[in-house]
């Protein structure tokens, strides 16, 4: 398929073998009848007006400006620096950098208009004189020209002219007046040539902020970040982020969304471009207007920054700051639609750590969007997964613990490599190589723009990975043994681990060392759990152990196995008596589980380490609780359905239809193949 878009012109006769061939696929189960459907509604789309998916490819990734395609693409490549070496962060830096060189717009307009003529027209296209043409024309030419061949193609593609000659013909048309301010020589034609794809818009960024992610997609999709200060700009957002979390204190009040008003409620406030229009309306008109009743004009704050948002809305389909008041009788205008117009295609650059951070930053956006829709609308957001570890051993014993280390690191893009093998051979392998070409010295007799292999693959991978491995995203709340301390909530994506934590004070070191000599190592846990069914009925369990740690893996084994569902390794601490005194032994403790409670018996605490990151690490825990992550605009609904039905627990009305876990999205070329 990757092929099919690249290539110059296509046969028919090639075009509707393939087609056949997609079809065919429909007849077996997932994901190959959803990826034979994928493809074969492009082909059919490429059949009737070549040249269709490379247009819509370059003028998505290039944000080139097209009424009859105005969708927008970008790549954001992010990489958390202190989990890679400066090293590859550089190259990186560079090797993205190094793909935009020589990509200028004109150039992009000037491949469309190349390839769609080759595509429809075949062999009998001048592809020297059309390029000569191009090159000597002025850029508004270009760009007239290039808004021409769009519309042609997209009508064609858009089911409004299903002729194929017929869209050659016009085509053609466009073709000889190209033409027609160019000389042409004697030369004989040349036959096809390849277009190039030019490299898609892509950005890198270094995670070192919580909420970066937000930003960058409040920047791609609002029209002001052009045009604003830098400093200006981070302004707006973070007093935007800090009306946000007082709108955030305000959910727990009344459960209703949040909508900022311009309006203080006073006529004489009323902008003078609202009282206008409707001047000369009748008396009745006048009479059943809201009458406005004197009141205090609320002080204006500096968080009234929130317009720089609902600026940028107003664009198509977006509802007006002030509403015109219509006359009564008048059916009001249905609001278009909001089209997602922009895709943000997140690609992570590392282990499971970065992925962790990309879970909590996820659910924070969820309920940030709960709150007051903004992105959710306007975006689609796309994930994307490349391996990344370091570090080199050199002895062979030092080569197995770091090779275990590094499997245990990258459990994610293990199961995703045995989920799709696609994903394993292109992907997987970039794993050790990325560092490898990161402190390899560059030729100097080669240019920079040449060897770009990190940023093709990631291109390839970005543009046909269109098949989503769903991951569930666990809630945790955690508890502390100081009473004052308020609970900590946080979410993980592979993993919790739990260890004793050392005692401090002599007087907790002196009664460890004697519990330790009576008990054994270890503190005493109490267990609570829903047992793992098959039938999915609710069974719960509860057992008291002794133990010196625990760890939970959301992240299974095998493609196979269920992926909501938590397997926990348990070190239990068993006493044994025998003739020559008294022992203790080890012993791993397994169970499957979808939520659990543990508790500290004895109020000795613990400390809890979340997706194998150092930086999240809680101590003094005495009680931990975890359970499948809730999507924040289901509990939203829910508890707006449970106002009004308080002893009903059963999901009713619209809440049975939404999504009830938070699921992480990550792209693979194939998805699951069972």
């Amino acid at each position: 398929m990757y092929t099919l878009i690249k290539a110059p012109c296509i046969s028919d006769e090639l075009c509707s073998r393939v087609y056949d061939f997609c079809k065919k696929l429909l007849t077996l189960p997932k994901p190959f009848c959803t990826i034979g459907l994928d493809y074969a509604i492009r082909l059919k789309m490429e059949r009737t007006a070549p040249g269709t998916l490379y247009q819509r490819m370059v003028i998505s990734e290039q944000s080139l400006k097209s009424d009859p395609y105005p969708y927008q693409e970008k790549i954001f490549i992010f990489a958390d620096p202190e989990l890679l070496s400066e090293v590859i962060c550089n190259a990186l830096v560079t090797d993205t950098e190094a793909a935009q060189v020589s990509q200028s717009p004109r150039a992009c307009m000037c491949y469309v208009i190349i390839h769609a003529m080759q595509a429809a027209l075949g062999e009998g296209c001048d592809i020297a004189g059309l390029e000569s043409s191009l090159q000597d024309m002025p850029t508004s030419d270009v760009e007239h020209w290039f808004q021409q061949v769009v519309a042609a193609v997209e009508c064609a593609g858009n089911g409004a002219s299903s002729d194929r000659s017929q869209h050659a013909a016009r085509l053609e048309k466009i073709y000889h007046a190209v033409l027609s301010s160019w000389q042409a020589g004697a030369a004989p034609l040349v036959g096809l040539q390849g277009t190039p794809l030019p490299n898609p818009s892509i950005s890198f960024h270094l995670w070192t902020e919580d909420n970066q992610l937000w930003k960058e997609l409040v920047l791609f999709i609002h029209p002001m970040s052009q045009s604003c200060e830098p400093d200006c700009l981070s302004q707006d957002l973070d007093n935007f982020e800090i009306q946000d979390m007082i709108s955030d204190c305000e959910c727990y009040q009344q459960t209703r969304f949040s909508v900022l008003s311009t309006d203080s409620g006073i006529e004489r406030d009323l902008p003078a471009a609202a009282e206008e229009p409707f001047a000369p309306c009748s008396t009745e008109t006048e009479q059943s207007r809201l009458q406005r009743k004197g009141g205090i004009k609320k002080k204006p704050s500096p968080l009234e920054s929130m317009a720089f948002l609902q600026a940028g809305c107003n664009g198509p389909g977006a509802k007006p700051l002030v509403k015109p008041q219509r006359r009564p009788g008048i059916p009001p205008e249905p609001a278009a639609p909001l089209q997602r117009l922009h895709t943000a295609r997140i690609v992570l650059l590392g282990d499971d750590r970065i992925l962790g951070r990309l879970a909590q930053a996820y659910h924070s956006l969820r309920k940030r969007e709960t709150r007051r829709v903004f992105l959710t609308l306007r975006l689609n957001l796309q994930f994307y997964h490349i391996p990344v570890t370091t570090g080199q051993p050199s002895t062979l014993a030092v080569a197995d613990h770091a090779a275990t280390r590094q499997e245990e690191l990258c459990e994610v893009a293990g199961y995703l490599g045995r989920a799709d093998p696609w994903y394993e051979s292109n992907i997987n392998t970039l794993c050790h190589m990325i560092p490898k070409l990161a402190t390899m010295p560059s030729s100097p007799s080669k240019h920079l723009v040449t060897d770009l292999f990190i940023t093709d693959v990631i291109a390839y991978y970005v543009r046909m990975g269109t098949q989503p491995v769903c991951f569930q995203v666990y809630a945790v709340k955690i508890f502390f043994n100081d009473p004052a301390q308020e609970p900590a909530e946080d979410v993980f994506l592979t993993e919790l681990r739990t260890q004793v934590q050392e005692s401090v004070s002599p007087r907790e070191l002196s009664m460890t060392k004697k519990k330790t000599a009576l008990d054994g190592p270890g503190i005493d846990l109490t267990i609570t759990y829903r047992k793992a069914v098959v039938s999915n009925r609710v069974k719960e369990l509860k057992i008291s152990l002794r133990s010196t740690g625990l760890v939970m893996k959301a992240i299974p084994a095998d493609e196979a196995e269920d992926l909501v569902c938590l397997n926990v390794n348990i070190t239990e601490i068993v006493r044994i008596n025998n003739l020559s005194g008294r022992s203790f032994s080890a012993v791993a403790n397994r169970l499957k589980t979808r939520s659990i409670k543990i508790k500290s018996t004895e109020q000795r605490p613990f400390t809890v380490c979340l997706d194998k990151d150092s930086r999240r690490t809680y101590r003094n825990v005495i009680s931990v609780e975890v359970s499948p992550c809730l999507e924040p605009s289901y509990c939203l609904q829910k508890t707006r359905t449970m106002k009004f039905s308080l002893h009903k627990t059963e999901d009713v009305g619209l809440v049975k239809y939404m999504p009830k876990s938070l699921l992480l999205p990550i792209n693979t070329f194939a998805g699951i193949i069972q």
